[in-house]
């Protein structure tokens, strides 16, 4: 029976990362993965492929809608196959890439399904065979799969989750998104730039429900000036199909509505993939939403850690990562701790929405006295200069320490702005000493800094 110091069970960013550094530290490691290819699913089927049709798309609108710019191209079409081919060689790029890493790194992949049998023993099943591996420490990395709705179900052609969402051979006339977070809002994008007609319904009073208010606001307005219909406090309750259409039924404020659709894409959330793990072997249990306890990345299992999306804790891939090294480090004896108020959350449509820590209202929730500084793009010289203007910055600090307690951005690259935010926080910054940091000129990212600068009323380049 083969040994190893750890056994990852699960090769998206989460465990394939763990594994790197495991190794990097000189630790014997394997890899247990059923799928074809490593990188799980941010890197096979969500947000790898979806950023390269968001650019894509993008370069399409800009190109159709030049003539503010003195740019007229006529006749600008779309190839929607050439656009899949070449999201395709981006996956298939980066997929080589961490199978180098992997292979370079000694790391031994097990193909196939693992389980858990107890005393620190891992069932691989795949390709018809089974085998037995062992090892001090057992690393559950197996991610998340999408949730679904119980009265629809997704086969992948006309109603689909985002792996369907990606892959779609035309753009369809209609349709519609069940779910105004990130999945719905980015894919919802993609193909309304490309001529689809997207309507996007959500059950919550805002689309991107987690962001700042004054964000979520914002964003509504603007994404239904780019075009996308958007009903919020509407709860799906049914769908038929009627002469070739599908007809989604719904309620909003106890009145029914009905929308028609070619294609319907569900994207209502995510939920931790632990079935068929063998946890009662190990006598590990799930809460209710399957997700495994942990204390520190330990679960009640000696030597079983579980990291990523099958724990508490956002559902996003880089948070997965931190978690995968920070496990490695404890197995090798190095402390660490990973604060998930500190991981940033971002919706790659366009204007980006970015933020970390808290948002106003949770801060107030908490019984803390803040203070807001508030930045329009439509007074940021470089928004201006690239037409991009539709967007703000808000910084959230404590009124009596002035210390940094959220940030939220509505922008074009507000995925890359808000990293100097995190960095502030990370070592307990204020918001003067945001304020203080010199920012290139002309940037977007000025706005940060003029932000800050506003919670004092001490912004230069607003009244």
């Amino acid at each position: 029976m083969d040994t190893y110091d750890l056994v990852v069970i699960g090769a998206g960013p989460a465990g394939y990362v763990c594994a790197i550094r495991a190794a990097q530290l000189g630790l014997k490691a394997a890899l247990v993965e059923k799928e074809e290819h490593l990188g799980g699913t941010c890197l096979n089927i969500g947000c790898i492929p979806s950023k390269a049709l968001l650019h894509s798309t993008e370069l399409f609108h800009h190109a159709a809608h030049g003539e503010h710019h003195g740019i007229v191209a006529k006749e600008v079409t779309v190839d929607v196959a050439k656009l899949m081919e070449r999201k395709g060689k981006v996956v298939d790029q980066l997929r080589k890439g961490v199978g180098t890493l992997v292979q370079k790194r000694g790391i031994t992949v097990l193909k196939g399904t693992g389980k858990l049998l107890g005393d620190h023993k891992v069932e691989v099943s795949g390709g018809g065979e089974t085998k037995t591996v062992a090892a001090e420490n057992i690393v559950i990395a197996t991610g998340s799969s999408h949730a679904g709705l119980p009265f629809l179900e997704i086969d992948e052609k006309d109603i689909v989750s985002s792996t369907g969402a990606l892959a779609f051979d035309a753009v369809p006339e209609r349709l519609v998104v069940i779910g105004g977070g990130a999945i719905g809002l980015e894919l919802g994008c993609v193909w309304a730039r490309l001529g689809s007609k997207v309507t996007v319904v959500e059950f919550l009073p805002t689309i991107a429900a987690g962001s700042d208010d004054d964000v979520s606001k914002l964003a509504e307005r603007i994404f239904k000036k780019q075009g996308l219909a958007i009903d919020t406090n509407t709860k799906v309750v049914a769908c038929d199909k009627q002469n070739g259409a599908l007809v989604l039924k719904a309620e909003k404020k106890g009145k029914e509505k009905t929308y028609e659709a070619d294609k319907i894409l569900i994207s209502v959330g995510r939920k931790a993939h632990t079935d068929g793990l063998g946890l009662d072997n190990a006598g590990i249990e799930t809460d209710e939403r399957g997700r495994i306890p942990v204390d520190n990345f330990r679960t009640k299992a000696k030597g079983v850690w579980a990291i990523g999306d099958v724990i508490a804790g956002p559902m996003l891939a880089h948070k997965a990562e931190e978690d995968g090294v920070a496990v490695a480090e404890m197995i090798a004896g190095k402390p660490v701790h990973v604060d998930y108020n500190l991981v940033p959350n971002v919706i790659y449509t366009q204007p980006e929405i970015a933020s970390v820590g808290l948002t106003e209202r949770a801060a107030k929730d908490k019984g803390l006295d803040v203070k807001v500084g508030k930045f329009s793009l439509l007074a940021n010289g470089r928004a201006i200069a690239q037409d991009a203007t539709d967007g703000m910055v808000k910084v959230i600090a404590d009124a009596n320490t002035d210390r940094l307690l959220g940030v939220a951005v509505i922008a074009a690259g507000a995925s890359e702005i808000i990293a100097s935010a995190v960095a502030h926080m990370t070592y307990g910054g204020s918001a003067e000493d945001l304020g203080r940091t010199v920012h290139a000129h002309p940037t977007i990212s000025e706005s940060l800094k003029e932000a800050a600068l506003a919670i004092e009323k001490a912004a230069i380049h607003a009244l």
